[in-house]
C-alpha cells in the first residue's frame, strides 16, 4: 500500500472541511496534492470515499465508515510517539468514573482507550447513570469525578466543572427534503413538521425548553430512545429532528443518507464535561484520566465540536 498517515490527514481535513482546497489550507499545503492523495486513498481502499459536485465533496457510505477509522488511526499514532515519555506503568488502582449515556457512546470511547494506553495499570470501572443521579452522588461525595453532560445542572454552585466540548445542534432532514438546500432554518418553517423526540439525557427537556422560548410547540410523532431509530426514520422520510453534531452520522444502517442544517434562531449547543465535587481533591487515578480528557486525543475533541461530514 501506498498510504501514509499524511494520506489519514489529508483525508480527515477534506471530510471535514467538504473542500479539497480548504483542506489544503488547513493543512498548509497544495489543493493537487491533496486530490492526489484522496485518490491513492480511493485507489488502494478499492471504493469511492468522496462524492463530487460543484460545490465541494461529502463522503460517501463507504467514506464515513473509513473516517471514524482514520481519526482512530491518527490518535494511536500520536500515543505512539508519545507513549516513552508518556506511559506510567507505576501508577495502579482502580478509577471509577460515571458517566451519562450519550457520552458512554459518543465521547468517552477515545478518551477511555487512550488513558488505558498510558496507564495500564489502572483498571478502569464505568457506571452509567442519569445525569440526576450523577449529581446527587457528586454532592454527596459519592462519586468522586463524572463526565456527562453539563448544560445546565441544577447544582452547579456545589461543583467544579471542566467543559471539554461544546457541539452544536441541527436540524436533521432527509437528503431529498425540501429545506435541504437552505443555508439556515428557523423553527417557524418547521414546527408543522413530524417530530421526532429523542428521549436520553437531557434532549427532550432541552428540546421542549428551545421550541419554549420561541412560543412554538414541534409537531411530535414519535419519543424514542434510539438514535439509530431516529437515524433511519429522518433518513427515509418519516420526520426531522433537532440534535447535536456529535451524535450525527451521515447515513443510516440501510444507507440512506440524511442531512444536518443550521438553526436561525438561538438554539443552545450540548455542552460536555468534567464534574467533580467543588473544593474536593482528586485521587492520583481521577486526576490523571482528567488530564488525558484536557489534552483530548490527536486533535479531534476540539471546544466546538461540529461533525457534519
Amino acid at each position: 500500500m501506498r498510504v501514509s498517515l499524511r494520506h489519514f490527514r489529508l483525508f480527515i481535513a477534506t471530510a471535514e472541511t467538504g473542500q479539497f482546497s480548504k483542506a489544503a489550507a488547513a493543512l498548509f499545503t497544495s489543493q493537487p496534492v491533496v486530490t492526489e492523495a484522496i485518490k491513492a486513498l480511493e485507489a488502494d481502499i478499492g471504493v469511492k470515499l468522496f462524492r463530487r459536485h460543484p460545490k465541494g465533496v461529502t463522503l460517501t457510505y463507504e467514506g464515513a465508515i473509513f473516517l471514524q477509522h482514520a481519526r482512530g488511526v491518527l490518535a494511536a499514532a500520536e500515543d505512539a510517539m508519545q507513549a516513552p515519555q508518556l506511559v506510567r506503568r507505576d501508577m495502579v488502582g482502580e478509577l471509577t468514573l460515571a458517566c451519562t449515556h450519550t457520552v458512554a457512546g459518543y465521547f468517552l470511547p477515545p478518551l477511555l482507550g487512550r488513558f488505558r494506553r498510558l496507564f495500564p495499570g489502572v483498571a478502569v470501572r464505568l457506571v452509567e447513570l442519569e445525569r440526576s443521579e450523577i449529581e446527587r452522588g457528586i454532592t454527596a461525595g459519592e462519586i468522586e469525578l463524572a463526565l456527562c453532560l453539563v448544560t445546565p445542572l441544577e447544582h452547579s454552585e456545589q461543583m467544579e466543572i471542566d467543559v471539554l466540548a461544546r457541539s452544536k445542534r441541527r436540524l436533521w432532514l432527509p437528503a431529498n427534503h425540501a429545506l435541504a438546500e437552505r443555508k439556515s432554518v428557523a423553527l417557524s418553517e418547521i414546527r408543522s413538521e413530524p417530530y421526532i423526540v429523542l428521549t436520553i439525557d437531557d434532549a427532550e427537556e432541552t428540546a421542549i425548553r428551545f421550541w419554549r422560548e420561541q412560543r412554538m410547540a414541534p409537531n411530535v410523532i414519535f419519543r424514542t430512545t434510539s438514535m439509530e431509530a431516529i437515524r433511519n426514520l429522518v433518513a427515509t422520510g418519516f420526520g426531522v429532528t433537532i440534535l447535536s453534531d456529535m451524535v450525527y452520522r451521515p447515513w443510516s444502517l440501510e444507507g440512506a443518507r440524511l442531512l444536518a442544517i443550521p438553526l436561525a434562531d438561538p438554539v443552545p449547543s450540548m455542552d460536555i464535561g468534567l464534574v467533580r465535587l467543588r473544593g474536593g481533591e482528586l485521587g492520583p487515578a481521577a486526576a490523571a484520566f482528567a488530564n488525558v480528557c484536557r489534552q483530548g486525543h490527536a486533535g479531534s475533541l476540539p471546544l466546538d465540536f461540529d461533525d457534519r461530514s
